[in-house]
């Protein structure tokens, strides 16, 4: 019995010694800073816009923030935004470079009603972080009613999904709406003419990459590339506006039914140098 308990208290003390799992993944409001929603793993980052930016810009779009892999920086450059505004405009292992404005910036849906981009009166409004480990987090973000065409009111519930390892996002926007019996939404990113856009619509059918130019920053131009993509199980349509310059992939649902994809995003100083390499990555999904 003794010889059992020296044992126990042997392997208690083992757990107790061992390291914790390595923190991957994060996601946090950051009323500290314009009532940023921050999201981040050990290969991407990105953010939505709050309250206090409304009007500069009223988006739903995900502001993607390029960096290297390993780490993860949100808070750090959060931190030093505090001293200087422009500080993650500036390569700390990584940037904000990325230009979303009024648009579905690098992944977001909106209704997509006549042929128009049926944007969100507000940012979002409200936010829950659901679930958090080491290597994953869920959270949820709530865009109050809005009417996005004559007579139709709707409102939306976002579920993100952030594993580690990935470049890519899962999401589930939730739209309930009255003055109709079906919504057309719309899934996509921004495609900045500006820069030098590669696009390819891949062999699978429901999914969309480009390689562009990773800046039109004026403040500290990157002379990288930016990899962005979509996957939309099931999409309708897809296809890229030239008059919207969006990628858009298209699906119909009833109210309260979810729209399910994913984004993703790399930055070629990363691992995922070329065109090529992000192409074939998104295909392989």
């Amino acid at each position: 019995m003794k010889r059992l308990l020296i044992l126990a208290a042997a392997v208690l003390g083992m757990a107790a010694c061992a390291p914790k799992p390595e923190q991957k993944v994060m996601a946090r409001p950051v009323p500290e800073r314009a009532d940023d929603f921050v999201f981040e793993n050990n290969l991407i980052a990105g953010r939505f816009y709050g309250k206090a930016l409304e009007g500069n810009p009223t988006s739903p779009g995900v502001d993607i923030w390029v960096k290297l892999p390993g780490k993860l920086v949100a808070d750090e450059w959060y931190a030093g935004a505090m001293q200087n505004p422009d500080y993650y405009h500036h390569d700390h292992g990584g940037k904000d470079c990325y230009k979303v404005a009024v648009s579905l910036g690098g992944g977001a849906s909106v209704p997509f009603i006549d042929g128009k981009l049926c944007w969100p009166a507000t940012n979002y409004r409200s936010s829950e972080v659901l679930e958090t480990t080491p290597s994953k987090v869920v959270f949820a973000l709530h865009y109050p009613e809005w009417e996005a065409a004559p007579g139709i009111l709707v409102a939306l519930d976002k579920k993100v999904t952030l594993e580690a390892d990935t470049y890519f996002t899962s999401v589930e926007d939730t739209y309930t709406f009255s003055g109709a019996d079906e919504l057309t939404v719309a899934a996509g990113f921004k495609l900045h003419s500006a820069q030098q856009t590669v696009e390819q619509i891949l062999d699978v059918p429901d999914r969309y990459a480009i390689w562009e130019k990773a800046s039109d920053q004026s403040i500290e131009p990157e002379d990288g590339m930016l990899g962005v993509a979509m996957v939309l199980p099931g999409a309708d349509k897809v296809f890229a506006s030239e008059e919207l310059d969006h990628a858009l992939l298209l699906k119909t649902v009833k109210s309260g039914e979810s729209v399910k994809y994913c984004f993703g995003s790399c930055w070629s100083k990363g691992d995922i140098k070329t065109a090529s390499d992000w192409f074939l990555l998104v295909s392989s999904l």
